[in-house]
């Protein structure tokens, strides 16, 4: 079982930045895949970033490149999102998620644990 607390999130303006971080608890979470989700309101939860489980590996939405950032430190058991040049379609609740398996899959389905959330304001 492994159990995921996300923390960072907040209120910032256009142009800002944030960190989010997601601890994660159990014996072989360092080796699972990592990904961040995020969810607005009347949307579905899209992907936004995953790494591996070794985190050689990365992935990134198309609407987040070259402005986020994943990493992960396998030793603290977190992950990391670092989110820059953030605009109002970045404002979300972003979700920590991860799967039992060492390489990224970008669906939701593919992913076994939930972190409960933290909320994102962009104002503009």
């Amino acid at each position: 079982q492994v159990q995921l607390v996300e923390s960072g999130g907040g209120l910032v303006q256009a142009g800002g930045s944030l960190r989010l971080s997601c601890a994660a608890s159990g014996r072989t979470a360092s080796r699972y895949a990592m990904g961040w989700f995020r969810q607005a309101p009347g949307k579905e939860r899209e992907f936004v970033a995953g790494i591996s489980g070794s985190g050689s590996s990365t992935v990134y939405a198309d609407s987040v490149k070259g402005r986020f950032a994943i990493s992960r430190d396998n030793a603290k058991n977190t992950v990391y999102l670092q989110m820059n040049s953030l605009n109002a379609e970045d404002t979300a609740v972003y979700y920590c998620a991860a799967r039992d398996m060492s390489n990224i899959y970008v669906s939701p389905l593919q992913y076994n644990y939930w972190g409960q959330g933290t909320q994102v304001t962009v104002s503009s």
